[in-house]
């Protein structure tokens, strides 16, 4: 089943175990034969040997780590309308190591589950009116045999129950005879509402750190649509006993409840108008980009009514992605300056006046004037700005940065104390000082001659170092900043990422990122570059510092592994909130965009930064996997189901042909429980696809209710 190029999923009917749960015997007997025929021995016959042994499986409690997914999620409001619950299940064999019958049988070709998802509206089962997932703990005893006479338990043989077992506990619901023969699956039905997935996925990396793997699984699926709005409660029951009862009105009326273990449960509420609904958010976020592709663009829209140079100026500035910031001059006047931050709608030219040729002691250097209309951008300064406080907040960096500006300083300072000096010409080399000072000990000494100081002479010597520091002479400074770079590297590259950027730096206004939006953006290099800087630039006070900076800035720079971001994109939505993981990727003329980082700077916003700018982002709805149910419209979209490159991928052919599932397929019983009929859809299903009979893999490949895709394409657009 084709989903995305990383993702593969096969369908299987079932998972054959080597034996079903369940007490075994071996009998062992010996007779002596010749050739054919039996030799009689008389008096000494040897005794035949029996052995007993168990085969253990999950019974009357499930261990939750068996549980890998529920849909719909637990507590989860939505619109459920169209979708099957279901669960799916770490061991693949699980739902087929039992008998209905409660015994262990002989091989048979095709078997059916001993579990089924029931689900159950609110008012429905008496022990849970509100269908908030209760059940209610009970012996296993009293499982089997209830004590109120008008409930009916499961048929257990007493094989592998023993003392111990019949006083545990599992938890048990009793539901009303009416209510159990509408909704449970008829014995017949079972083999289709179970399957195993096998799923193939690359490896990808989430926000969380999880790493996806692939895995076996066994999805069991219920019966039921939650059509009406409301709180339902599904159940993963056992029905371990109950095969002699899975008919129409097979409960003896004598009885008005029957007592079924549940091994799972939990609930969900079923709204179509949800302010949780994942499609209709999804598909509410790119809404606003079909129309106009602007809207997906991080700027300001002001509405219109003003003309003039004044108003063209504003409007090309807001298309920019700029927004108006309080400014203070240095002569203490108080203005407006224009900011944006590293998400810019539209391709940013480059600035020359903006670089770091050279460290700088404050960001006076990043501002821009405009003398036309006397205002600032403030944007690169207001970067190099936080880079140096984010600096200076960080502890171990700020110190590692200072430790290696000082033991440069004074490597400055040694160098330029030799530069010049005949007697110490190779101290400037590693080991050079200790060659120098051995040959001197071993010269003549001599006096010392009576000289007057001349001034100047270490200015000038001064001066002459600092000429002098080139080639060779800089190989210390470079060996100093290799040794005391340590992490600085990595932590400017994940300062290049933006990573501890305070959100307000990143959004300026709220309306450049309002409540349930979309927006894309090219990532201004040159405004991470000042950001970068501002860190880098800490600590440099003297023409020395200066000096050596160009030495640490080349060893950082040559141990960065970092890449750096050019495009991402920024989502604000409830979405977020309640599901922070969901697909979402990039592609560039059909080839995926690396993900760089994947964050959250608020409960409901998602940052996403690639290393290439994308020409494709498709965002999939969250869920659990592969959804189960049927399609918009009330129809199951056919699927291929020839072996082959089309396996699985539609036919263009909708069931039924000019009617709908819920009118042509669900179970007539009282009160219109939208329980599917599946022993009338199963056939017609195969005859629509020209097959005399669908598989339960065949079955869930046709009701694979895929998650809703939005597809953004990029498009070409003109500056105004």
């Amino acid at each position: 089943m084709p989903t995305q190029p990383d993702l593969s999923i096969s369908f299987h009917d079932y998972y054959q175990p080597r034996a079903t749960a369940g007490v075994y015997a071996v009998e062992t007997a010996q007779v002596l034969k010749k050739g054919e025929d039996p030799v009689p021995t008389p008096g000494h016959e040897l005794p035949e040997v029996v052995e007993r042994f168990e085969v253990r499986a999950a019974r009357f409690v499930l261990d939750e780590s068996s549980v890998h997914a529920l849909y719909p999620a637990e507590g989860a409001e939505g619109d459920y309308r169209l979708t099957l619950p279901h669960i799916t299940l770490d061991r693949a064999v699980l739902p087929w190591e039992r008998e209905t019958d409660g015994h262990a049988l002989e091989d048979v070709p095709v078997r059916e589950p001993w579990l089924a998802l029931l689900v159950f509206h609110a008012g429905e089962l008496p022990d849970d009116p509100d269908a908030r997932g209760d059940a209610v703990p009970r012996t296993v005893e009293e499982l089997r045999h209830p004590a109120e006479d008008d409930v009916l338990g499961p048929t257990l043989a007493d094989e592998g129950i023993d003392a111990a077992v019949s006083a545990s506990t599992t938890k048990t619901i009793d539901v009303p005879r009416e209510v159990f023969s509408a909704v449970v699956p008829r014995l017949d039905e079972l083999r289709h509402l179970a399957h195993v997935r096998d799923v193939t996925t690359a490896p990808a990396l989430l926000d969380d750190g999880e790493v996806l793997t692939e895995g076996r699984y066994a999805v069991v699926a219920a019966n039921r649509f939650a059509r009406t709005t409301g709180a339902y409660a599904v159940h993963l029951v056992s029905l371990e006993g109950w095969k002699e009862l899975l008919g129409d009105d097979a409960v003896p009326d004598e009885y008005r409840a029957v007592r079924l273990c549940s091994l799972r449960s939990w609930s969900f509420r079923s709204d179509a108008a949800a302010v949780l609904d994942a499609r209709s958010l999804l598909d509410a976020l790119a809404d606003p980009g079909r129309d106009d592709p602007e809207n997906l663009a991080p700027r300001l829209r002001p509405g219109g009514g003003v003309s003039g140079d004044a108003a063209e100026y504003a409007a090309r500035r807001l298309w920019l992605g700029y927004v108006p910031v309080p400014y203070r001059v240095g002569s203490g006047e108080l203005t407006f300056g224009w900011y944006r931050g590293p998400c810019a709608p539209a391709a940013v030219p480059r600035v020359p006046v903006v670089g770091r040729s050279t460290p700088h002691p404050t960001a006076d250097h990043a501002l821009i004037f405009e003398p036309e209309n006397g205002l600032f951008d403030v944007s690169y300064a207001a970067a190099w700005t936080l880079g140096r406080v984010l600096a200076l907040s960080d502890p171990a960096y700020a110190a590692e940065l200072a430790r290696a500006r000082r033991e440069l300083a004074n490597e400055v300072v040694r160098i330029l104390a030799v530069a010049g000096d005949p007697h110490l010409e190779g101290a400037t080399t590693p080991g050079g000082l200790g060659r120098v000072l051995v040959d001197a000990f071993a010269a003549p000494q001599r006096p010392e001659p009576d000289v007057p100081a001349t001034p100047g002479v270490r200015t000038r010597r001064t001066r002459a170092g600092v000429g002098a520091l080139t080639g060779e002479r800089l190989r210390p400074l470079h060996h100093v900043a290799r040794e005391r770079g340590g992490t600085m590297s990595a932590w400017l590259d994940g300062l290049a990422l933006l990573r501890g950027v305070p959100f307000r730096h990143l959004v300026p206004h709220q309306d450049l990122l309002p409540p349930e939006s979309l927006r894309f953006f090219v990532v201004d290099r040159q405004w991470v570059e000042s950001l970068v800087a501002g860190a880098r630039d800490v600590g440099v006070h003297t023409a020395v510092d200066v000096v050596a900076d160009a030495a640490l800035t080349a060893e950082v720079d040559a141990t960065s592994t970092g890449p750096r971001a050019a495009a991402g994109v920024l989502i604000r939505s409830e979405l977020v909130r309640a599901w922070p993981v969901f697909d979402l990727s990039a592609t560039a003329s059909g080839r995926p965009v690396t993900e760089l980082r994947r964050d959250h700077p608020a409960p409901d916003v998602l940052l996403c930064l690639f290393d290439a700018i994308p020409d494709e982002v498709v965002i999939r709805e969250p869920g659990q996997g592969i959804h189960f149910g049927i399609d918009h419209g009330e129809v199951i979209s056919l699927r291929g189901l020839d072996p082959g490159p089309d396996l699985g991928y539609p036919l263009e052919r909708s069931f039924p042909d000019g009617g709908s599932v819920f009118e042509d397929h669900l179970r007539d019983a009282p009160g219109d429980p939208d329980v599917l009929d599946l022993l009338g859809l199963v056939p017609a299903l195969a005859g629509a696809l020209d097959r005399a009979d669908l598989t339960p893999a065949e079955f869930a490949l046709q009701l694979v209710n895929a998650p809703v895709e939005v597809r953004i394409r990029a498009t070409t657009e003109e500056t105004p």
